[in-house]
């Protein structure tokens, strides 16, 4: 059974004022945030714990490292192309994206040693060694940053594991089952959502 594709106009009132923001921002609600949309408390979770994702201490690349290693583990194909949409607005090359899609090791050290710690918190559900911490923190990354891996794991899960419950996730063939593509232009654009650390605007993507 489908999930309702919801508009402004049919959506529960907790969800309308983040559908709102979507479209103000991409131009269209992506099917994902309107089938979300049946949950304000989901939503509005996945778009505040997002908002606070970006506004950690990790440079934006390596969040997207984070963000990129949980959606192919999660195969959550839609959420693979929006990020990488957003690693090439940041500069970073084709081989890199490639390689956080297929899941395969980055030449980088420094973004390799963030997707291993990435891939070492999910595979011990939390618990990692203390030779992979001493990895991760030989590469300039602190306790801090490591927190705000979990942080990142969890908004992201909750965006995965949602986008494939409503059907959104794993979708490529052509026809209406494809989920619409961001227009080039709009792609990793961001939206203020939230107060952020000090009180300032945040800002987050959908989904």
């Amino acid at each position: 059974m489908s999930f309702i594709e919801h508009t402004t106009e049919t959506a529960p009132a907790g969800s309308v004022r983040a559908l709102e923001s979507i479209a103000g921002n991409l131009g269209f609600v992506p099917p994902p945030a309107a089938r979300q949309a049946e949950s304000p408390e989901l939503l509005n979770g996945f778009l505040r714990m997002s908002a606070l994702f970006e506004s950690v201490t990790l440079e934006p690349v390596a969040r997207e490292v984070v963000i990129m290693t949980v959606a192919a583990r999660n195969e959550c194909g839609l959420c693979v192309r929006m990020h990488a949409g957003k690693l090439e607005k940041l500069g970073v090359g084709e081989g890199v994206v490639a390689a956080l899609s297929e899941q395969r090791p980055l030449e980088e050290p420094a973004l390799e040693a963030i997707r291993l710690f990435t891939c070492a918190v999910l595979d011990g559900r939390g618990e990692v060694d203390d030779a992979g911490l001493k990895a991760f923190y030989a590469h300039g990354y602190t306790q801090r940053n490591a927190l705000e891996v979990v942080l990142g794991i969890g908004t992201y899960t909750l965006s995965t594991f949602a986008n494939r419950l409503v059907g959104q996730g794993t979708s490529t063939a052509q026809g209406p089952g494809r989920p619409r593509e961001i227009p080039e232009e709009r792609r990793g654009r961001s939206m203020t959502f939230g107060r952020g650390v000090g009180g300032g605007p945040v800002r987050t993507f959908a989904p």
